[in-house]
């Protein structure tokens, strides 16, 4: 049982405070290192169009880098890391960050969309037939990613699998990214300016995004109110003289609580923003059309009219001719 060591065989920190985040940074995990590469190729997809004359959106960019791998860097590489198998509170904010927050603005980066902008033809047909192949479909599907989306929480704080997380350093990097791609899976379809296939109608994204917020609701106060600590005995065996683990529960529960309505809010709050303009540039493109249609009948009934005077007025015959 851990009573000097947690996860990987690291000594115990030191009390959490704000200054612990910043000096506790580890740069050593593979999803470190997974960062650095996405952002490496985003910014050389981003100096490629640039290279050639084509715009893209600064704020994708910003999104991308700043919104989502920053704050997946935040909590996987910082303070925030060497702390989540020491307090469950500090998982839980790591958590909301991985499957809400770091997924959200990955979405609205549109890498996919940089990505077919800027790979040559070959490799672009295949990432289209990737995109377009049942698997993909099914698994963006919105109700399939919503259950996943609902119930990957559920199952890993209800069943033995968090404790084996806490146990197991390969298995807790593991979860860190299903937790990624999970959140992917579900916001990408209703945030993501990429173009994916089961593209629901906004209404219906905006009603599957109201619904997911009870869920969040139930798990948190269900945490908070638990006789059961999550992962067993794992935290009182730590020996912790300056957290106690009931009350730290306490605060898991309420930060996923709270957590989870704030960044669904958020969500759908962007989600009418997009929709909104969306409408006008539908409303734009109806008027445009329309503008076209009116110039493509004066046209012709200008040239009804010049066809009209250019006829010569025909003779009338008479008996003698």
């Amino acid at each position: 049982m851990p009573t000097l060591t947690i996860a990987g065989g690291d000594t115990l920190p030191p009390p959490f405070s704000v200054a612990e985040i910043f000096t506790q940074i580890r740069l050593t995990s593979l999803l470190a290192l997974f960062l650095l590469i996405a952002a490496a190729v985003y910014l050389y997809g981003v100096h490629r169009m640039r290279r050639r004359g084509d715009h893209w959106p600064a704020g994708r960019t910003v999104a991308f880098i700043g919104g989502g791998l920053g704050s997946i860097a935040a909590v996987s590489v910082s303070g925030i890391e060497a702390y989540d198998t020491t307090l469950l509170s500090v998982h839980m904010v790591q958590h909301m960050v991985l499957s809400m927050v770091g997924p959200i603005f990955l979405a609205l980066g549109a890498p996919v969309t940089l990505a077919l902008r800027t790979l040559p033809i070959g490799n672009r047909r295949a990432l289209l037939r990737v995109l377009h192949s049942r698997f993909v479909a099914v698994l963006t599907f919105p109700l399939v990613a919503f259950g996943l989306f609902i119930a990957n929480p559920f199952i890993l704080y209800f069943t033995g699998a968090y404790r084996a997380t806490l146990e197991h350093p390969w298995l807790h990097e593991a979860v860190h990214v299903h937790f990624i791609v999970t959140g992917c899976l579900f916001f990408w379809p209703l945030l993501g300016l990429d173009p994916l296939p089961n593209r629901w109608p906004y209404p219906a994204r905006a009603l599957l995004m109201v619904l997911s917020v009870p869920f969040h609701t139930v798990l948190g106060l269900t945490i908070m109110q638990s006789r059961t600590l999550l992962g067993g005995d794992w935290y009182p065996n730590l020996g912790l003289t300056w957290s106690n683990p009931w009350n730290d529960q306490v605060v898991a529960g309420g930060i996923l609580w709270a957590g989870g309505e704030i960044v669904s809010v958020t969500m759908l709050g962007i989600l009418v923003m997009q929709w909104i303009r969306q409408s006008e540039r539908e409303a734009k493109r109806i008027d445009r059309a329309l503008d076209r249609a009116e110039a493509a009948e004066r046209m012709e009934a200008a040239s009804a009219t010049k066809i009209t005077d250019e006829t010569p007025p025909v003779r009338p015959q008479t008996d003698t001719e």
